[in-house]
């Protein structure tokens, strides 16, 4: 069980004084202390570039696929730091060799689910969207589709909904996707950090997501996560000079050899955000340290609360699946008048967001049972 008054205290101080009760981890998830104290301390040595020791730079990076390999059971060797979800996506979208067909995902993704992947029509390759079943994600239609149709050559879906919620079921699809031939494309930004994954049981090619949510780190720091197989058979679509072996030596670059590295850096393009990685690698540091099932239990109680009010109202419908293996951190309702709601919620300092026509609340492993019950008074009134 989770010491969450030690948390606060050491990680979120702020939070004693402050009225607001944070429930937006799903939109920007808020630094703990140990990586606000990396950013001061790496933003003194950047104002001094020659009191920063290079092999600091280094050893942030190689944290960080370290690191992130662990949250996601993978190996760093499969792992490429990105910005963001989205570039990793754009990798899959355009270092995956997908012949002429059809890329399904479901109607509802996040955008970066669907417009790397509308791109690709000149190669003969379209996106297809797979309806919507009461609002929610139909993966029986899906799998259905894999199982029987010759045209699809890859699936991207978002291991959990940002709108909804909704988390898949990665291994069934995967395997569909395996038994097929069909490249598994997968979002996981919404669920990286708060739930548990294996990538090495799960049937998963390429796996994007980015820090600066649930995983309590700085904009501009994510990675991919690309199948060990695959890695070397992937033509990276960018080619830049930190993406090869000969660039590791400095004193010597225009020695020109055109050799990729034989891990996951080849798809690491540029000069990488050293020093928002090492503030990533103080968040994710504190999640490992936490323990993610740890994190999970903990939100699955906090949104539980959520989840039950909804389901006592009349005039609120639930749109988050009410069965905790189907929901991660986000929950989202519809109240009967949505916009008296949120204006309820912002007077009362609760910080939370509007997506797709429902109020969403997304706490973290900082938020506690007392602000739950304080939300759902709010709710009540």
């Amino acid at each position: 069980m989770l010491d969450t008054r030690t948390l606060r205290a050491t990680q979120y101080a702020w939070m004693a004084d402050d009225p607001a009760i944070y429930l937006n981890a799903a939109s920007v998830g808020p630094m703990p202390q140990a990586a606000v104290d990396v950013a001061d301390r790496w933003s003194a040595m950047r104002a001094r570039p020659h009191a920063l020791p290079f092999q600091d730079m280094l050893d942030s990076a190689a944290t960080a696929r370290a690191q992130f390999a662990a949250l996601v059971g993978a190996d760093a060797e499969e792992i490429a730091l990105m910005p963001n979800t989205t570039y990793g996506l754009n990798l899959a979208a355009r270092a995956l060799p997908l012949r002429p067909g059809v890329i399904l995902t479901f109607d509802g993704e996040f955008p970066s689910c669907v417009y790397p992947f509308q791109a690709l029509g000149s190669r003969g390759v379209e996106l297809e969207l797979v309806p919507r079943v009461h609002g929610l994600p139909d993966e029986d239609t899906l799998v259905q589709a894999i199982a029987q149709r010759d045209d699809v050559v890859a699936v991207v879906v978002s291991w959990t909904q940002f709108a909804s919620g909704y988390v898949a079921d990665l291994a069934r699809i995967g395997h569909a996707c395996r038994a097929r031939g069909v490249f598994f494309i997968v979002d996981g930004i919404q669920g990286c950090g708060v739930r548990p994954i294996d990538l090495h049981a799960l049937p998963v090619d390429i796996f994007a997501s980015g820090a600066q949510k649930w995983q309590l780190g700085p904009w501009g720091t994510g990675f991919v996560y690309v199948r060990r197989e695959l890695v070397t058979t992937l033509q990276p679509f960018d080619v830049g000079w930190a993406c090869m072996k000969r660039s590791t030596d400095y004193t010597r670059l225009t020695d020109y050899e055109f050799d990729f590295f034989d891990d996951a850096r080849r798809f690491e393009v540029v000069t990488l955000a050293y020093q928002d990685f090492a503030v990533a690698n103080a968040s994710t540091a504190l999640l490992l340290e936490l323990g993610v099932a740890n994190v999970a239990a903990h939100i699955e109680a906090l949104t539980g609360r959520i989840v039950d009010w909804a389901q006592s109202r009349r005039d609120v419908r639930l749109v988050t699946p009410p069965e905790p293996a189907r929901r991660a951190g986000v929950v989202s309702f519809v109240p009967a008048a949505l916009d008296a709601m949120a204006a309820r919620l912002t007077a009362a300092h609760v910080s939370h967001t509007v997506r797709e026509g429902a109020i969403r609340l997304s706490p973290h492993v900082y938020n506690t049972a007392a602000e739950m019950d304080a939300v759902v008074g709010v709710l009540e009134r």
